[in-house]
């Protein structure tokens, strides 16, 4: 297994490599960038200190940016900045170097978590990063968990009541949930439970309440659970219908085979037959799924969720920087997720030898 794990763990990094260099390449061709933003903030509100700093020593210049589109080559606006403003944009956001430089720069930086500092945000992504992390793994967690502990339990029920009102029923419940998307599903606990317009059970934003310092543990706690409660319950909706099917299928498949008929036949109790044979041997298609399934519902999933619901998470710093083009948290955001990711599944493989000792990766790998 150590010599699995550790080709694993080798081929993390030109995977790494590889997802970011494509991601940079293709980002810098795209329409806009950073000196268009920050141009247009220069001549708006003064957001941040280094733009504060620029329009100081520009006072004198004309900063209005007309509704057309610049030439090919410069920025929008930028024939109406003086070049010494304009130099040093490009100088403060790296552009005065050329494009091979730049990649190169990241990719050292990146090597020892180096992930620099926000465009338009006084600090620096690391920063960002630790404020933002607890709404996004609460979300991820919590989501994750309860799905796991709902649809593994009602899938095993489904397959050993296979054909009975009880599994038809709760399929066309299944099928329903999967159909809704998840954030309509969460305006419409908005819209019920939130104080849209029937009941305010429910607070409508944040991760807790005003005073939340002042409160003892288990008003915090409290306070914690029923902020997450709209939130988490409008993810597991979405996500539970998937997790149940496979479960059922592949108890169904297990239940078939026939080492199952012979523990029967041995006079074995159902339960024993269940959770003694059956469960271990379906449950490593489950585990296999764990790494996708955290992974959407820590940053895919909770995207939407986190911006109807007001949870200022790494879902939505990544989609604000996408839009505001933060090339710092950008790439940071997906270097993040990315390698997370390669370690989930790396996880995966590792229970898959605890749960069934008879897989072997190495003897598939020289195979």
């Amino acid at each position: 297994m150590t010599p699995y794990i550790l080709r694993r763990l080798i081929l993390v990094v030109p995977t790494l490599i590889g997802i970011i260099t494509i991601n940079f390449f293709l980002v810098q061709m795209a329409p806009g960038g950073p000196l268009e933003t920050m141009i247009a903030r220069i001549t708006g509100e003064e957001v941040t200190a280094e733009s504060r700093a620029l329009r100081q020593e520009d006072s004198d210049s004309s900063l209005q940016i007309k509704g057309e589109s610049a030439p090919a080559g410069k920025s929008e606006g930028a024939e109406n900045i003086s070049p010494e403003l304009m130099e040093k944009l490009r100088e403060l956001y790296g552009f005065d170097k050329p494009l091979y430089v730049r990649y190169l720069t990241m990719l050292r930086d990146f090597a020892v978590f180096d992930f620099g500092d926000s465009f338009f945000i006084d600090k620096s992504v690391l920063e960002l990063i630790k404020e933002k992390m607890p709404v996004s793994i609460s979300l991820g967690i919590w989501s994750t968990l309860l799905v796991y502990l709902v649809s593994i339990p009602l899938g095993i029920a489904k397959s050993v009541r296979h054909g009975s009102r009880f599994d038809i029923w709760s399929s066309f419940a299944v099928i329903i949930g999967s159909a809704v998307p998840v954030f309509l599903f969460a305006v419409i606990l908005v819209i019920l439970f939130a104080g849209g317009n029937y009941f305010a059970w429910f607070p409508l934003r944040g991760l807790v309440s005003d005073g939340f310092a002042d409160m003892t543990i288990m008003e915090k706690i409290l306070d914690y659970l029923w902020h997450m409660c709209l939130p988490v319950f409008a993810m597991l909706i979405g996500s539970f219908a998937s997790l149940t099917m496979l479960t059922k299928n592949s108890f169904l498949d297990e239940i078939g085979k026939q080492y199952v008929l012979t523990a029967r036949a041995k006079g074995l109790k159902e339960k024993t037959i269940l959770y003694g044979h059956v469960f271990r041997n379906s449950m490593l298609i489950v585990i296999s799924g764990f790494p996708a399934a955290f992974i959407s519902m820590f940053f895919t999933g909770s995207l939407l969720i986190e911006v109807i619901f007001s949870l200022d998470g790494l879902g939505l710093m990544g989609f604000e920087a996408t839009m505001s083009r933060d090339y710092p948290v950008m790439f940071s955001t997906l270097y993040v997720f990315t390698l997370l990711g390669l370690v989930l599944n790396i996880l995966s493989d590792i229970t898959y030898c605890l749960v069934d000792p008879r897989i072997n990766f190495n003897a598939a790998s020289r195979g």
